[in-house]
């Protein structure tokens, strides 16, 4: 009686962290310089200067101070850390959130398989707590690999319209600087990401940051390669004193040509993916619906009795 109300436990407080710990990673940003700042202690917190922390600073910070000591541990926080940045959760206290969540699904799958598997033998108990532990690992780093690729498709899908209208807003006399800001402030509410991406790089160059440095971060963040195009192409044109507004909207054709080609390849790619669930559901289901009433009355035949079958 025990040991399933200590497992109904465990599972209602491992669902009520996924919950909690998916709602904190996924939940938006609004403010360009509080985001940057954040993200500065995001770093610092997940390099060297994680070791001086100890156990001061909170429960997140002792967690990661902890898993800093396991050997790899460096690694995986800063690899964590990337990914998150990728993915657009740049809140300091991401990592420490993700981590707790990976440990906690992982805990979830080893008590649900030794739930499972108390009444089989040695082999068996071997062979499934090493798939809990699979499992238990991979399923959270897939998810946060899609929450990167959403981002990330996100960004390219806005980055053609964007480009257009700070091409504009260029020809128009501003500054860059004052372009993009404007450019951030129009798109907010139609392609948020990029906004807040456009914003920060203002807010670095204002807070003295070379512009090419700031672009680099810009790119390091995002991970795209049409974004690391168009920082190169900033650069350029502010070094060698070129014309950026016609580039730029040159440069926005050619980003529209190439959504207008990822869109009709996923148009391609979706009759393909639609046979599987026409292989496995309908085609079964269409079998039996048009074959099985001439089946039963060729059988019924056979057996030598005539008229309909009873």
């Amino acid at each position: 009686m025990l040991m399933p109300l200590f497992f109904i436990t465990l599972a209602a407080a491992t669902l009520a962290a996924l919950v909690w710990a998916g709602v904190e990673l996924l939940r938006g940003r609004e403010d360009p310089l509080a985001a940057r700042l954040e993200e500065l202690q995001a770093h610092a917190m997940s390099t060297s200067a994680r070791r001086t922390v100890r156990h001061r600073g909170g429960f997140i910070n002792s967690f990661l101070y902890l898993i800093s000591l396991v050997p790899g541990g460096e690694g995986y926080l800063r690899d964590t850390e990337e990914q998150l940045v990728q993915g657009g959760m740049r809140q300091r206290w991401a990592v420490g959130v993700y981590a707790l969540f990976q440990l906690a699904f992982l805990l979830a799958f080893l008590g649900a398989m030794a739930y499972f598997q108390r009444a089989n033998d040695g082999l068996s108990v071997l062979v499934g707590m090493g798939a809990a532990v699979l499992l238990g690992w991979l399923l959270p780093r897939q998810v946060l690999y899609f929450a990167v690729r959403r981002y990330r498709r996100k960004l390219a899908d806005a980055l053609p319209d964007t480009v257009d209208l700070l091409g504009v807003v260029l020809g128009t006399g501003l500054a860059l600087d004052q372009a993009m800001l404007r450019v951030s402030e129009e798109m907010e509410f139609i392609y948020p990401e990029l906004a807040a991406e456009f914003a920060t790089v203002v807010m670095q160059v204002k807070a003295g940051q070379e512009r090419a440095k700031a672009f680099r971060q810009l790119v390091r963040r995002t991970g795209i390669e049409d974004i690391k195009a168009l920082a190169a192409m900033i650069v350029q044109s502010e070094r060698f004193g070129t014309s950026l507004s016609q580039a730029l909207k040159v440069y926005a054709d050619s980003l529209r040509g190439r959504r207008r080609l990822r869109a009709e390849t996923a148009v391609a790619k979706a009759g393909i993916k639609m046979l599987i669930p026409i292989v496995l559901f309908i085609l079964p289901a269409l079998f039996v619906v048009t074959l099985v009433p001439g089946v039963i009355t060729i059988l019924h035949n056979l057996s030598g009795g005539f008229g309909p079958p009873r």
